[in-house]
């Protein structure tokens, strides 16, 4: 792959806020894309101001989902601000990009038919809450909403325990993701055939995917899944267990590797023990299992139980905290860390190289309206950004 960026040349519009948006448009940013925000004069991204802790007055979360782009601040409910932005839509705009709240962008005749009546090449995507139909299709939602009701928490924590989100956004950021995956399959399309498209994710549909296998099981068996813990329901041992001084993760997901921890733990009779001679007997007696794992475990700490696993070829992890992942030797040597430098956060780069290239922070997360004149300069949003 040459040097150059695969997105250079595409300008992207992002009417976006708090995190799946963003996100979406910081991955098509690192890849290359011009992207403009557009945010709300004196106030701008509802995330930044989720914190603290802040740099420079800006929320952290706000500096992480943002790099990469411009921002030009517009009242949207100003008729001028609106047709300025029509117009840079029509002349320089690849792809829009909105998480606005159901309706808003319709009533502002920002909506995907009526951009695309202007610009027939342009691609539109649309990040709802509860997806294009349905009962639920006008209905604003979050990640823990969608993490609750597309039934990711129904399967987290530990049994008899109150309900557990997942301790990331993984809702938000994977639907930011899809819309990714959608809009590099329509330019891709738009390429062979000249036309843009209406893109549709949901923060709802990408929860619902995430639950792939947990509906496959139930549709196959009758049986409600019920919270795992650090488990996983097709294959045992794969899960957590305490050690003398901490926690390791081990997945030995097939016999051959539960026989070779058997062997690290010096416990070879479990291969002839009727009970976990085979993968369905040992998702049948995990709780045994475990047990008898963790009688074993807590002899040693969890350095030399690592050490000893990862020698036999079982696969393990130790369990660490952001400080020890952040330092850890494997996070420095792949280069995907930008440390903070007063000014930024330590940032994630892309999870992605080209070539072994990762691609960069060309400019940090921007200033409040700091490209409006720039972006939008000789269109009808000029007047409106300058009162």
């Amino acid at each position: 792959m040459s040097s150059s960026l695969p997105l250079e040349g595409i300008t992207v519009v992002e009417l976006g806020h708090s995190v799946a948006a963003p996100y979406a448009g910081q991955i098509l940013g690192d890849l290359g894309a011009r992207v403009v925000k557009i945010e709300r004069p004196g106030k701008g991204d509802d995330a930044r101001s989720w914190g603290p802790p802040f740099v420079g007055g800006v929320s952290a979360c706000f500096l992480s989902l943002n790099r990469n782009k411009h921002s030009v601040a517009l009242d949207l409910k100003d008729p001028a601000a609106r047709a300025g932005l029509r117009d840079f839509v029509r002349r320089e705009a690849d792809v829009v990009l909105q998480n606005l709240r159901p309706g808003a962008v319709a009533a502002y005749a920002l909506d995907g038919a009526t951009l695309r009546a202007d610009n027939e090449r342009l691609i539109y995507c649309n990040m709802g809450a509860f997806g294009a139909a349905g009962p639920l299709a006008q209905r604003p939602g979050y990640d823990p909403l969608m993490q609750a009701a597309g039934g990711i928490m129904g399967i987290t924590g530990e049994p008899g325990r109150p309900p557990v989100r997942v301790g990331v956004s993984l809702v938000d950021m994977g639907t930011a993701m899809w819309a990714v995956i959608g809009i590099l399959s329509a330019l891709r399309a738009r390429a062979a055939g000249g036309a843009g498209c209406v893109v549709d994710v949901s923060l709802y549909e990408t929860a619902l995917g995430l639950m792939s296998v947990h509906i496959a099981n139930f549709s196959a068996s009758g049986e409600v899944p019920l919270p795992y813990g650090s488990g996983a329901p097709i294959t045992a041992p794969y899960q957590a267990f305490k050690a003398r001084d901490g926690y390791l993760v081990i997945a030995a997901g097939n016999t051959g590797q539960f026989h070779k921890l058997c062997d690290v733990l010096h416990c070879p009779e479990w291969r002839a023990d009727p009970r976990y001679e085979t993968n369905e007997g040992r998702l049948r007696h995990k709780a045994a299992l475990a047990r008898d794992i963790e009688a074993r475990l807590a002899l040693e700490d969890v350095e030399t139980w690592v050490a000893a696993l990862e020698r036999a070829g079982v696969p393990c992890a130790p369990i660490r905290d952001v400080r020890q992942v952040s330092r850890d030797p494997q996070t420095r040597a792949l280069g995907i860390l930008r440390d903070g430098d007063g000014r930024l956060p330590a940032m994630v780069g892309l999870p992605l190289s080209f070539d072994a290239r990762r691609p960069g922070l060309r400019h940090g997360p921007p200033a409040l309206g700091s490209h409006t004149l720039e972006e939008l300069a000789e269109t009808g949003g000029e007047r409106a950004a300058r009162e």
